[in-house]
């Protein structure tokens, strides 16, 4: 949890010097990523991302420098590496959560034992590809746990004006359990977490969670969230952060201080700065790879587009 913090300011700071591209913070949601994730198995279970979930592709084994190389716009460096079991990040809501539930009907169909833990916020449930993939999870009962991060605001628009109803209540439609569970606290996540993969390793079927938290940051680095927020809700919200909490749970069982925090933090921003190095060394994108491995057998109209670019560049 300190290291996706130390991530989000480190990724902020080179954004905001023109050294890396748009960057969603996981700021304040690290319990629910961190949590669930801790309940996977990273040898044989899945993650499938959107595009706040760095905890958890960590933990699968994603390198941090490819992670920097990726919004650094190195297309290559920063491809997932092979063996690590997660998908690439997805921008579009809800769209991920289709090749979710495709990717955990095919465990099911060769008798594998993964399960896949997909993640998407509050803002995605509203779009029709959240309702398309949980129904047809439900219907087939693969193996697979939907973790919705509600953090109470999709972008600029609240929860409230989102949806009538709590988001976990929509799982009794497509046939199988919905859970609830306070987002900030780490141990009441991993206890729900690892029961919903219990579950679908036993083949009983999905699970949906709904991870209560809040977003102490801007949505994405283009965003101003002073511009819509309530008066007082972040210092509110602040006041329940998941990082301090388990940080005083620590302490009070003897075994967190002020001493530790600091040789752990200073670890930490070492690991940070030697990934931020390694990325900044990694080759740079070339244009032509926007064109590679995406169609084994190009149609004619994208290798026409791909050759005006090389003219465009002067190597035609």
């Amino acid at each position: 949890m300190m290291l996706s913090r130390t991530f989000d300011a480190r990724a902020t700071s080179l954004q905001r010097q023109g050294r890396l591209g748009t960057f969603s913070p996981v700021k304040g949601q690290e319990a629910s990523v961190v949590g669930t994730a801790m309940a996977l198995d990273p040898g044989q279970d899945w993650v499938v991302p959107s595009y706040r979930e760095l905890p958890a592709l960590v933990r699968q084994g994603y390198p941090l420098e490819r992670m920097f190389a990726a919004l650094m716009g190195k297309v290559v460096a920063g491809r997932i590496p092979d063996g690590i079991n997660v998908l690439p990040n997805q921008v579009a809501l809800a769209s991920q959560l289709q090749h979710a539930t495709g990717l955990a009907w095919g465990f099911k169909l060769q008798g594998k034992p993964g399960v896949v833990m997909a993640y998407c916020g509050d803002g995605a449930t509203s779009e029709g590809d959240f309702h398309e993939a949980c129904n047809l999870a439900g219907v087939r009962r693969v193996p697979i746990v939907f973790v919705v991060q509600n953090n109470q605001w999709a972008i600029s628009t609240s929860r409230e004006l989102q949806s009538a109803g709590e988001f976990y209540r929509r799982a009794e439609g497509y046939g199988f359990p919905g859970r609830q569970v306070d987002g900030n606290d780490l141990l009441a996540v991993y206890e729900i977490a690892e029961q919903a993969v219990r579950r679908a390793r036993a083949g009983e079927g999905p699970t949906l969670i709904e991870c209560v938290t809040a977003r102490l940051s801007f949505h994405n680095t283009t965003d101003n969230p002073r511009d819509y927020l309530p008066e007082g809700w972040l210092e509110k919200a602040e006041r329940e952060e998941p990082i301090r909490r388990v940080q005083s749970y620590l302490a009070g069982l003897g075994i967190w201080d002020e001493a530790t925090r600091a040789a752990v933090q200073g670890e930490i921003t070492e690991q940070v700065d030697a990934a931020v190095e390694a990325a900044g060394e990694l080759p740079a994108a070339k244009a032509t790879e926007v064109f590679d491995n995406v169609y084994g057998d190009p149609p004619r109209r994208v290798l026409r587009q791909r050759e005006e670019l090389l003219r465009l560049i002067g190597q035609a």
